[in-house]
């Protein structure tokens, strides 16, 4: 007997719209209480500090604009740049969305628990099936050939809206945010590249460097093919069996989404400034975003998918609505990846030796959303500083965009590194990324959702091209 009649998608898309007004009806505050100034005690050295801080004891701020604002009216410039996040976490109040934030935080964490795992086995396992040299060769090609054809037509879509609306003509300026330690996040194309050969792979395990351990994992497959008999063929049932119990651990995990999503968004609502207010400032720049990605979302990849892989794509969308419902509510592809290769496997019937290639290579390299959004975002501040950039200096911020997404997923704070690169790429001002921030993590759910939507449609046509017979 079944506890929940309802399929797993419905259940997804039942708690997404209740955390939404859950986290409408529990907005955050922020508050300089008896307890958060005992915490700030133990983790603030600066006596100076604690006692500016006490002198505002029991203020209590609605936004966090609000609180901001008051910080920086009793603080100096650096003592608010060197403690502000660890007084705003002290601050934060709002006890009913943590009674339920709790089941996100431990649904990432079993999601993010099994990538690195997962990642491993299924690259290696897929490798060894693959065979041949000359065979991984073709495939990889076609991976990655796919993966640039699409990235490009992403970048141009964001390139074609932003210049059509010209969202950023007439933007205020004073809704700007400071963006803290761009500057010693940003690496080079030329030192992504290196560092994907990893000095120490436990290292790499450890900080989760997806390119390095894809580099290993393709080695280490790759290798195994040229072992003799015996050894390939232990070798080859260890790493299959290994996937197999990747896969059970995470169709156990699935069951839960409904909840964990519920506390991801129920928070991410919550911790929204005044909507309303966000929606009339940001509303054409975010709608120029979101109509650009719907576009290379249901037109442009479908369109590859029937063309190009003579498959269906509307059958395969509703194989994906799982993974693409997760996706969009955790914004993250790599937490996502597990429930995209349960159901590209096992719901289009792409084979494990296709999806375990270009999955987690997909859900590291392949950021159609994200570099269309960088894209737009680049413009947009230029817009809004009023200046006009040349077709030169648009084609530069296309390939920057196109470069810069190859190494996203291994950066930290990817997206507002991204946009910094770009923007130095073409010497347009850094702090004008504060002008996309207040609705980054809204638009952030948009952008991973089509990243992960281009993966899955990617392993259908390369496993169509390679003459597999699907279920879409």
């Amino acid at each position: 007997m079944r506890i929940f009649k309802l399929e797993l998608h419905w259940q997804i898309l039942i708690a997404l719209i209740l955390s939404i007004f859950y986290g409408i009806m529990f907005p955050t505050k922020y508050s300089y209480d008896q307890e958060s100034i005992s915490y700030l005690r133990k983790k603030i050295q600066s006596t100076e500090v604690i006692a500016k801080i006490e002198s505002h004891k029991n203020a209590e701020f609605n936004t966090l604009k609000g609180f901001q604002t008051d910080l920086k009216s009793f603080l100096t410039a650096e003592e608010y740049n060197d403690h502000q996040t660890i007084i705003r976490k002290a601050s934060y109040t709002n006890p009913q969305v943590n009674a339920v934030s709790w089941m996100g935080d431990l649904f990432l964490r079993s999601l993010k628990m099994l990538i690195i795992p997962l990642i491993l086995s299924s690259l290696i396992s897929g490798i060894t099936n693959i065979g041949t040299g000359k065979n991984l060769g073709r495939l990889g090609l076609k991976t990655i050939g796919y993966y640039v054809l699409t990235s490009l037509l992403a970048i141009v879509t964001g390139l074609f809206f932003v210049n059509l609306f010209k969202p950023g003509i007439g933007a205020d300026l004073n809704f700007q945010e400071h963006v803290e330690g761009l500057v010693e996040k940003q690496r080079s194309f030329r030192d992504i590249l290196i560092e994907i050969v990893p000095e120490n792979i436990f290292q790499a395990f450890n900080e989760s460097d997806m390119l390095s351990i894809i580099f290993f994992a393709v080695l280490f497959g790759f290798f195994i093919t040229k072992l003799d008999l015996v050894n390939r063929e232990v070798l080859k049932k260890a790493f299959n069996a290994l996937f197999e119990v990747m896969m059970k651990i995470t169709l156990f995990i699935i069951k839960f989404t409904p909840l964990g999503i519920f506390g991801i968004v129920a928070k991410v609502i919550a911790d929204q400034d005044d909507l309303t207010s966000l929606m009339s400032r940001m509303g054409i720049y975010m709608a120029t975003v979101i109509l650009a990605l719907g576009v290379h979302f249901f037109i442009s990849i479908p369109l590859l998918v029937k063309l190009i892989g003579k498959a269906n794509p509307l059958k395969h969308f509703r194989n994906m609505t799982t993974p693409l419902l997760t996706a969009f509510s955790t914004s993250s592809s790599g937490a996502t990846l597990p429930l995209t290769i349960d159901a590209v496997e096992s719901k289009s019937g792409v084979s494990n030796k296709i999806s375990s290639f270009t999955l987690p290579l997909g859900a590291t390299i392949n950021m159609d959303g994200t570099a269309l959004y960088e894209c737009v975002a680049a413009i947009f501040i230029a817009q809004a500083y009023g200046q006009h950039l040349s077709i030169g200096q648009q084609a530069i911020i296309v390939a920057t965009a196109l470069l810069a997404s190859i190494g996203a997923a291994a950066i930290p704070m990817a997206g507002l590194v991204m946009i910094s690169v770009i923007l130095a790429a073409v010497g347009l001002p850094l702090e004008g990324i504060g002008l996309v921030l207040a609705v980054d993590r809204i638009l952030d759910m948009f952008r991973t959702a089509t990243n992960v939507w281009s993966d899955s449609c990617g392993a259908v046509l390369i496993a169509k091209s390679e003459g597999e017979k699907l279920q879409v």
